[in-house]
């Protein structure tokens, strides 16, 4: 089973080459990110021809989230647990039956934190937090679990091409490298990690300063796997050259395969 992660950053503005990675990369599962739409005005007719179940959680202009299937969704919830008056539109999960047993799968957006001398950083770390604790919570499931998204986290510096350039920035802050470090002490494992140690594997560029073009990338979109998921790794992929089409995103697709035998769909 193949399993993606993108920021489509507005899925009106890249519908073409959304459905036309879908048919070169043909995954099973995908978890998108700044949708920047409401859910009525989500473009479903086109993924749905493309043989997908949609489920959405938007918001108008920012954020939102979604998930493709060629697989029916069992359950769908929306929104983080932890705080009901948040009502930015950051995180969807769904669960999708297997030969094997339950398979669950989340889209996640998490908060850009900037400035980190602001309020902006304050939700960032109790959005991580709820996040921990959730995570803590569905690990006690003991079933492949897949937290996949934007986490607006550079994990370590080998995950930026210039990591001095991001000493101050709120993606690289230690605070916010020590909680994406608590997830993977839970026992979650990051599944291009998990595969290789190597350098230069970016998933952004940012639009200005030539940063494509000087190769100027960070790690931030992540796949993070339960143990019965990470058990099941095959092979990950970080699809840069779609970062190369017309009207790309900033963000690249990040994917992987899992040994999970599906159910007839």
């Amino acid at each position: 089973m193949r399993i993606a992660t993108w920021n489509v950053n507005s899925i009106k503005q890249r519908v073409d080459g959304a459905v036309a990675w879908l048919a070169e990369r043909k995954p099973d599962i995908v978890c998108l990110q700044e949708t920047k739409c409401v859910d009525e005005a989500f473009p479903r007719q086109p993924f749905e021809a493309a043989g997908y179940n949609v489920a959405v959680h938007g918001q108008k202009t920012f954020n939102g989230v979604a998930l493709l299937s060629r697989f029916r969704f069992d359950e769908v919830s929306k929104g983080l647990p932890g705080d009901i008056d948040d009502d930015h539109a950051r995180f969807i999960e769904a669960v999708i039956s297997t030969a094997g047993g339950a398979l669950r799968v989340a889209s996640l957006y998490l908060p850009n934190g900037n400035p980190p001398d602001s309020d902006k950083y304050s939700y960032k770390m109790k959005w991580m937090r709820r996040l921990l604790a959730h995570a803590q919570g569905r690990l006690k499931l003991e079933e492949p679990l897949v937290l996949a998204g934007d986490y607006n986290v550079i994990p370590t510096a080998a995950d930026a091409r210039n990591p001095e350039a991001w000493r101050g920035d709120a993606l690289f802050a230690p605070r916010t490298r020590d909680e994406f470090r608590a997830l993977l002490h839970l026992g979650l494992t990051d599944a291009v990690r998990a595969t290789t140690d190597g350098d230069g594997l970016y998933t952004f560029w940012d639009y200005q300063a030539g940063a494509w073009q000087k190769n100027n990338g960070i790690r931030i979109d992540h796949l993070l796997l339960s143990p019965p998921a990470a058990d099941r790794l095959i092979g990950v992929g970080i699809d840069r050259h779609v970062r190369t089409w017309e009207k790309p995103s900033d963000h690249v697709p990040v994917w992987m395969d899992l040994a999970i035998e599906e159910a007839k769909r």
